[in-house]
């Protein structure tokens, strides 16, 4: 058994949403360093190019900004995209959003514009990119859509965060129902559900991390190479036969709440 080429993402495609900050940039880095070429694509044009120019020094980098919260984003992003290439070997399904307010506060803008980019955007992403996945298929390996979930979509955390634990915890099934639908045509669908990882959505995490390790029976928080491990695991050779699945990746978090 060649345990490199298990784990190898030489000369595949991989297409990361949310990629220029946070576990977006972790996955991307990861996905370069094991020989993918990767696309990035995030809603603020400006930090998406800044962050694909940086990833380029490992490997071949390109910013495609979006919204894909919306269908026009996603038509948008999968034109850009097919100027590009013909295919799509890896589509991770990682822009997300978070918001907490107190129940009797809580807002229907912000529980429609997260929920349309935590839970409608990864499906019709996934849609829309299903010919390209499909020849990238015939042409090669399996093809593979990563979802970001969260812990959070498996078990409750302390906040108010209503949408983000329905959404989340929707994204799961969703994962189950779509891979079910995909893998006889040999697209494997599975997730991941992050726990604390520092980024500009989980503040808590990037701001006081000495502070809430203690709350982690790992006994500290998430770190780049945990969430690329990951995503390398089921991109690769390796994941083929995780159908469906969610994988955790929060140092013992769920199953300690």
């Amino acid at each position: 058994m060649d345990t490199a080429a298990l784990f190898s993402l030489e000369g595949r495609c991989a297409l990361v949403t949310g990629g220029s900050r946070g576990i977006g940039r972790m996955i991307a880095e990861g996905l370069l360093r094991q020989g993918a070429r990767v696309y990035i694509s995030a809603r603020k044009a400006e930090a998406c190019d800044e962050t694909a120019k940086e990833l380029s020094e490992i490997g071949p980098c390109v910013s495609l900004p979006a919204d894909v919260s919306t269908m026009d984003g996603i038509h948008s992003l999968v034109a850009a995209y097919g100027e590009h290439e013909k295919t799509l070997d890896i589509l991770v399904n990682n822009a997300g959003a978070a918001w907490g307010a107190a129940f009797d506060e809580f807002p229907e803008s912000g529980w429609d514009k997260a929920v349309d980019l935590n839970m409608k955007a990864p499906f019709f992403l996934a849609q829309a990119f299903k010919p390209m996945l499909l020849e990238a298929r015939a042409a090669g390996p399996l093809a593979k859509i990563i979802n970001i979930a969260s812990v959070d979509g498996l078990s409750l955390n302390p906040q108010e965060t209503y949408f983000y634990h329905a959404s989340k915890a929707g994204l799961v099934h969703l994962t189950k129902r779509m891979a079910v639908r995909l893998a006889p045509d040999g697209i494997v669908v599975s997730a991941i559900a992050p726990g604390a990882f520092a980024s500009n959505m989980n503040k808590v995490a990037r701001d006081h991390g000495d502070e809430i390790k203690d709350r982690i029976p790992s006994r500290r928080i998430g770190e780049p190479e945990d969430m690329a491990g990951a995503a390398i695991y089921l991109a690769s050779r390796a994941g083929d036969y995780v159908v469906g699945s969610t994988l955790v990746v929060d140092g013992g978090v769920n199953i300690a709440r």
